[in-house]
């Protein structure tokens, strides 16, 4: 079992999509950072990510696509959430 305390939340709308994650630790920022390198390889799409922090001294990793006419994001998202072990957001 993952002692990962990653909180993600998904946002769409016609042709964007976001996925926001929220980690507390570098470990887990390393972990995000590696699983999002390869979870792109799943589109051409360029995702435009940003960070800001959140309360308690986290931080929050936010992904997001525009113009994603064929929906790719989703594949990304889900190779992303596979990855680092989340199974709900």
């Amino acid at each position: 079992m993952s002692m990962c305390s990653i909180d993600a939340e998904y946002k769409a709308e016609e042709r964007y999509s976001k996925l926001t994650l929220a980690y507390g630790t570098e470990d887990e920022k390393k972990q995000i950072e590696e699983a999002l390198v390869l979870a792109m390889k799943e589109s051409d799409l360029v995702p435009q990510t940003y960070t800001s922090t959140a309360p308690n001294g986290r931080k929050v990793l936010v992904i997001e696509y525009h113009d994603d006419n064929d929906r790719e994001a989703g594949a990304v998202f889900e190779h992303l959430l596979k990855a680092l072990d989340i199974k709900c957001c």
